[in-house]
């Protein structure tokens, strides 16, 4: 089967591209690969070599970056000149605004994320009433009418999704991004600490909210603080147990996750999470804020703290960091639930049994 993927290089979607495709190749598969948002770096693309994959990278800007209209519709007259080329199979955008291209091939569309769920768990308040946000509303909801199928990490993702578009529940599913668990070993020798991996310039993540009280472990923040649409730049202050690490690499992280004790999730938004299920896969114990996504996702895999609240964050750390054998039994299980549930293996799966559905139900009809 023949499968177009479109992807964007920006946060983890490209990660979570990355296990696709590679799955999916592995299994015979032909793939042909569209980018957008930026450019890569050739360490994100360091893993396409020797593989049998045709790629286009491209710089065109993400629905949700501000001031995107003009970029989005170009950059979908450019996605429809290469399925008109390439005829695949199968579409897998995990974009919303493709969705609406009328080629005649089966589409699915995966929601990683949507700026007015975000908006209302960030803000606390429903979208402005701005052309910008109709905008972006409107390019969303045509294209997820245009899909045949729409897909989301998590149950949470699709709720907010049915919320905000009115979606049926004919065309939608929830299937769990997944990792490569043979990437992350736990270290014999882990560090009582804390660690958490994000993009700092994102108000969802609320890794500041580390930083609000003091803690009796050292606490490490890896992330970007600049932000990709407009280049700002976010300060963090960071106290006398916190360290800041900037942007790592895939060796350098999986390194943190192995040698750290704890690992705390405290977005507010949150489609899905991949980076705790790295921390689980290599050992971690995980405290998480207590959202829906979370608990679907954990359930008691994972020590909660109150909602947004740094006092009960403040004592999760220190009750895990005071007591080795419950953060043992915690991040036990932890990589048990990320092995069962979170493996790349299982979303290849998923997806294959999808794209196989989707095409035999198009040439039966």
């Amino acid at each position: 089967m023949h499968v177009l993927i479109t992807a964007d290089t920006v946060g983890g979607v490209w990660t979570y591209t990355r296990e696709l495709v590679c799955g999916l190749l592995d299994r015979g598969h032909r793939v042909t690969l569209v980018s957008f948002g930026r450019m890569p770096t050739s360490a994100q693309t360091s893993w396409m070599e020797k593989k049998n994959l045709a790629y286009y990278p491209t710089s065109f800007p993400l629905e949700w970056m501000q001031d995107s209209e003009s970029g989005i519709a170009e950059s979908a007259k450019y996605l429809d000149q290469i399925i008109a080329t390439a005829h695949p199979d199968i579409l897998h955008f995990n974009q919303f605004c493709y969705g609406a291209l009328e080629c005649g091939t089966p589409k699915i569309v995966v929601a990683h994320s949507d700026v007015l769920s975000w908006w209302k768990s960030v803000h606390d308040d429903p979208f402005p009433q701005s052309p910008w946000f109709a905008w972006y509303r409107d390019v969303v909801s045509k294209g997820l009418d245009g899909a045949d199928a729409i897909i989301a990490p998590s149950r949470s993702m699709l709720d907010t999704l049915r919320e905000n578009y009115g979606l049926s529940s004919q065309r939608v599913n929830a299937v769990h991004n997944g990792r490569n668990a043979d990437l992350f070993v736990p270290s014999a020798y882990k560090t009582n600490c804390v660690l958490t991996v994000g993009r700092l310039w994102d108000e969802a993540k609320q890794i500041k909210l580390l930083l609000d009280r003091t803690h009796p472990v050292p606490v490490r923040i890896v992330g970007t603080l600049q932000h990709p649409d407009n280049g700002e730049s976010f300060s963090l202050d960071t106290s006398a147990n916190a360290t800041f690490s900037g942007e790592q690499d895939e060796a350098q992280l999986r390194a943190l996750y192995s040698e750290s004790s704890i690992y705390v999730a405290t977005s507010r938004y949150e489609p899905f999470g991949l980076a705790p299920v790295e921390a689980a896969l290599s050992g971690c114990a995980l405290i998480a804020n207590d959202i829906s996504t979370f608990h679907e996702l954990w359930d008691d895999a994972a020590l909660y703290f109150k909602h947004n609240d740094a006092d009960s964050l403040a004592e999760a750390i220190r009750l895990l960091s005071e007591n080795h054998s419950l953060r043992t039994e915690y991040a036990q299980r932890a990589c048990e639930r990320a092995r069962r549930l979170f493996i790349a293996q299982r979303m290849v799966s998923d997806y294959e049994d999808l794209y196989f559905n989707l095409t035999s139900k198009r040439a039966a009809a």
